[in-house]
């Protein structure tokens, strides 16, 4: 049996692509333009693994599904391999801030590992936002100052319309000739991380802002 291969990310980016698949069937396209776009998913989804195995590639094809009840099992099979973000302790949370004297933590006992691309959470006290986020292998977090007020826009990291709040940090990244530069940087996020992982299909804009805040 195949090992656990698949991010939460992942299979939010398939799930989208099936219903791709499923809108074109119900508005009765010409066959060969449901063909090009069933094609279309498959190679998609197929990019998103570089070095997968023969059963891996079989149970990712898209092409031999036509029913609804098909798409249901498709997905509910690829849950099955879903991999989970790296479980952390209250110890090593601590660990990763330790100026941080009073960090408020989440309770990490109510969340589903499964569904996380990253983990966050608020310190109202402090009108902090924290993320953890896997960054090539290693465990990273940065500290954001948010804003509790929520507007209708695009999150910058799902890349999808909802209700979002405004957070920034202070890059780390540093100028030789200017020892003392500093550059903030900000960004509309869904105000609800949870939902905001539920949405999240691609990783790039996280990755990005984390290495520049982080001056990597």
């Amino acid at each position: 049996m195949t090992e656990k291969f698949i991010k939460n990310e992942q299979l939010n980016f398939i799930k989208k692509q099936i219903t791709f698949i499923k809108d074109s069937k119900n508005k009765n396209v010409p066959k060969n333009v449901l063909a090009t776009v069933i094609d279309l998913a498959n190679d998609k989804i197929m990019d998103l693994f570089p070095h997968l195995s023969d059963e891996q590639s079989e149970m990712l094809d898209v092409s031999k599904l036509k029913t609804e009840s098909d798409y249901e099992q498709y997905i509910q099979h690829l849950s099955e391999y879903l991999l989970p973000f790296p479980i952390m302790t209250e110890q090593q949370l601590k660990k990763m801030f330790p100026k941080q004297k009073k960090l408020k933590l989440p309770d990490l006992s109510n969340i589903d590992h499964r569904q996380l691309t990253y983990l966050s959470w608020n310190d109202l006290r402090s009108n902090r936002k924290i993320i953890i986020y896997e960054l090539e292998g290693k465990m990273v977090g940065i500290e954001c100052e948010f804003s509790s007020t929520t507007k209708k826009n695009l999150c910058s990291f799902c890349n999808c319309f909802g209700e979002v709040s405004q957070i920034s940090t202070v890059t780390k990244t540093k100028k030789t000739k200017n020892p003392d530069y500093y550059r903030s940087i900000g960004n509309y996020i869904c105000a609800d991380g949870s939902e905001c992982n539920k949405k999240m299909t691609n990783v790039d804009y996280l990755e990005g802002f984390l290495k520049d805040s982080l001056g990597i």
